[in-house]
């Protein structure tokens, strides 16, 4: 397990969630004024565009509302208009730039309920590593997936934008 300290954990957090609007204006490009494209899904079972915005933003939302000891509060995943999708975003990164906190956090105890009567105690550095990262990620992925299959001309150059600044020529 990595460990990580709150400023890293902040700048991860704030430079995909520029990756994923990055990713909603070409579908808005895509699709213009065709706002449907957020209910698209790659299968039957698996949630649409738009709730995978909305999860993608449930875990550095909930991370900076642990920071703040305040409990956890996902956003509503019914995400019908890119309004809605942007401000999800625009809210999850003010959030983020709120935090001021020590790192001696992540070495505090964090429970998550599963449901079920279900839950899971980790360290702060195993909730951020073991389980925001992951979903994060992973809805992210599925995000950028629903996309591609919906004929928006991106690829791994999108998904890797927070590279870019990076890129250097001979």
């Amino acid at each position: 397990m990595q460990n990580q300290n709150i400023d890293s954990i902040k700048t991860l957090f704030q430079s995909r969630l520029a990756t994923l609007e990055h990713l909603l204006k070409s579908g808005k490009t895509h699709f213009g004024d065709d706002e449907s494209f957020l209910q698209k899904r790659i299968a039957t079972d698996m949630f649409p565009f738009g709730t995978q915005v909305a999860f993608t933003c449930n875990q550095p939302r909930n991370f900076a509302l642990w920071c703040d000891d305040k409990p956890g509060n996902n956003l509503d995943p019914d995400v019908t208009s890119l309004a809605q999708a942007y401000s999800y975003i625009a809210n999850t990164n003010e959030l983020l730039l709120g935090i001021n906190i020590e790192d001696e956090k992540l070495a505090e105890i964090k429970r998550i309920d599963l449901g079920e009567n279900l839950y899971i105690e980790l360290s702060g550095n195993a909730y951020v590593n073991d389980f925001l990262i992951p979903n994060f990620y992973f809805h992210m992925v599925t995000a950028y997936d629903i996309l591609r299959m919906a004929g928006v001309p991106i690829g791994k150059r999108d998904y890797m934008m927070h590279l870019i600044p990076l890129l250097k020529t001979e």
